[in-house]
């Protein structure tokens, strides 16, 4: 084991070796061969290439170096193409602040039986009047930005839960396809992090009609981890326990507390007031989305024309993670 391992378990260090073909004997060869890939892209400032940095991207890729290496490119392009989404990234930005502070994520404090960590979302607590969609996406990337320096959470990755509790049709309709393709090129295409599943719950059916909008866009292993349970709460606990669960998701934990992360990011600034709109803020939604439209090419944006077939709950084979056994409950073709 070498000191860039040192954060890891026994058993996170057999995962990473058995899943991800992470081996200590070849960890620096293998960090240097993608260091040495950064020269091909001139037109990219990769602003940080340590070691320890580097690691993160080729756990999210399992090791494949030029699949680390497009990753790790396209986290600085996308950081580049949208400079105003990343000036005063920080907790305490006024919007990010009222994102959090809203549970825009929210963080549970129990890990699944995988060791991963779980992010919820109640989509009915974004509040349009106090910050914007942009604002969500900010804080969500900040957010995991903080997570990802955990070694444990680079190898065993993220679930991500979103509640659409009343969730109107007029929140609705400021989720537009740019702001979408948004966040999916960030979380999807420009972040080394591993999700192995992404739950939606009691979503309406503009929900589902704005799913078929993007599904486009997301790559096939993505599609085939997210999972439409609408109010079967059943289905999701087939793989999340309730037990960790809050009592908003059916599970036996308290309702979630809104503010916990926020106040684990933002410490002593958590109960500091400061004045916003999102009228006032510096990026201009509607700016960003003429942007999009020239800066999205296809490149980062491949349409799949791989299918996901509809298919049923089976039981898991306990040699894989739950996710990967069970099949997505609701084909929207």
């Amino acid at each position: 084991m070498t000191h860039l391992q040192a954060g890891l378990s026994p058993e996170t260090l057999e995962k990473a070796k058995a899943e991800l073909k992470e081996n200590p004997d070849t960890l620096h060869q293998d960090i240097q061969e993608v260091r040495d890939m950064i020269i091909t892209r001139p037109d990219i400032g990769f602003l940080r290439t340590d070691d320890a940095f580097i690691l993160r991207f080729l756990r999210a890729r399992k090791f494949n170096h030029f699949e680390a290496f497009r990753l790790l490119a396209q986290y600085f392009e996308y950081r580049q193409q949208n400079l105003d989404m990343f000036k005063n990234l920080k907790a305490t930005d006024p919007g990010i602040k009222q994102a959090l502070k809203d549970g825009f994520p929210g963080v549970l404090s129990n890990l699944d039986r995988y060791g991963r960590k779980i992010l919820v979302l109640f989509a009915a607590n974004w509040d349009q009047s106090r910050y914007t969609f942009v604002d969500i996406l900010r804080a969500i990337l900040l957010s995991l930005e903080s997570m990802i320096e955990d070694p444990e959470l680079q190898v065993n990755g993220f679930i991500l839960t979103i509640d659409w509790s009343n969730f109107t049709f007029k929140q609705a309709s400021k989720l537009t396809p740019s702001m979408l393709r948004l966040a999916i090129e960030g979380l999807q295409d420009s972040f080394p992090a591993r999700f192995g599943g992404i739950h939606f719950v009691n979503q309406p059916w503009y929900i589902h009609a704005l799913y078929t909008v993007i599904r486009p866009f997301l790559k096939d292993k993505t599609r085939k981890r997210i999972f439409m349970h609408g109010n079967n709460l059943n289905s999701l606990h087939l793989l999340i326990h309730p037990e960790i669960l809050p009592s908003e998701l059916g599970g036996m934990m308290p309702p979630y507390d809104m503010g916990t992360w926020a106040r684990a990011l933002l410490e002593h600034a958590y109960d500091e007031e400061a004045d916003y709109c999102p009228e006032s803020y510096t990026l201009s939604v509607r700016d960003l989305e003429r942007d999009l439209d020239k800066n999205l090419s296809p490149k980062t944006m491949k349409r799949s024309q791989s299918v996901v077939e509809p298919g049923v709950l089976k039981r898991p084979d306990k040699a894989k993670s739950d996710e990967d056994n069970m099949q997505p409950l609701l084909s929207l073709d």
